[in-house]
């Protein structure tokens, strides 16, 4: 019999019937009525060929057939419950993979890291570059974060930022728009371009002319005085998300790291 077609219900439903000699007592075990799991026990019997159970004066007994194939029968479960804890013990883990884009890892994510990295000790992170496209299976990821207006086709949590905002060198810098892909207006003969925001705050800093930002990328360098705010923050429908698969995002480890980066 294939793998694809092995009745592993009804095999569930043997072995609670073959421990308790009784359907009324596993249907007890499994949640089910006694009916449901006579129906099971009759399906199985009829895709095997045999009969498993047979009633007597004194009760439910198994058959030589049924009784044949329990020891390996038990086996098997055992080996299954040894493959569902190998395959959770990720969740246990202090160890977190994440993947970010550059400039936001730079100027954001490693300093809030290395703060929460200081209340448990035996946290690990691994940091990769994270593109347009993030794939989770192929990076064996727990955690991205995506620059755009929504978490795309994952689950995902907003981080809270004032949106854009305009900064030069405090003093004032050279009256000119330094353009990176993805500022707001993209100037074809503005005389700074770089490839990232984070280049762009640099060339700020440097007094290179004003660069109009994330928030979130430019608050570090805002508090230490490095850069002066020029105007209002400008709210934006682009912004930063954490993201994840359903399954990582409902592990133990993903749900404390995602309430640490979004506090």
């Amino acid at each position: 019999m294939k793998r694809t077609h092995l009745p592993l219900n009804g095999l569930r439903v043997l072995d609670a019937a073959a421990r308790h000699l009784s359907f009324t007592r596993a249907a007890d075990e499994l949640a089910v009525t006694p009916a449901a799991v006579g129906q099971q026990i009759r399906a199985l019997e009829d895709t095997l060929g045999v009969v498993l159970f047979r009633r007597t004066t004194k009760g439910l007994e198994l058959t030589q057939e049924g009784e044949a194939g329990l020891a390996a029968l038990r086996a098997g479960f055992l080996q299954f419950e040894e493959s569902v804890r190998a395959m959770q013990a990720g969740q246990s883990s202090k160890s977190l993979t994440i993947a970010a884009p550059r400039d936001l890892t730079t100027k954001w994510l490693m300093p809030r890291l290395a703060e929460i990295a200081r209340t448990d000790g035996e946290l690990r992170f691994v940091l990769v570059p994270a593109d347009d496209t993030i794939d989770f299976t192929e990076a064996n990821l727990d955690l991205a974060i995506r620059w755009g207006e929504g978490p795309g086709e994952h689950e995902g949590e907003a981080l809270e930022s004032d949106g854009m905002v305009t900064v030069e060198r405090p003093g004032g810098g050279q009256d000119v728009k330094i353009c990176w892909p993805g500022c707001l207006t993209e100037d074809a003969v503005s005389p700074v371009r770089v490839s990232d925001a984070g280049l762009a705050l640099d060339a700020a800093a440097e007094g290179l002319g004003r660069a109009t930002v994330p928030e979130l990328l430019a608050r570090a360098d805002i508090a230490a005085g490095r850069l002066a705010v020029v105007g209002e923050p400008k709210a934006s429908r682009m912004g930063y998300w954490l993201v994840a698969p359903l399954p990582q995002w409902r592990q133990k480890k993903v749900k404390l790291l995602v309430d640490a980066l979004a506090s």
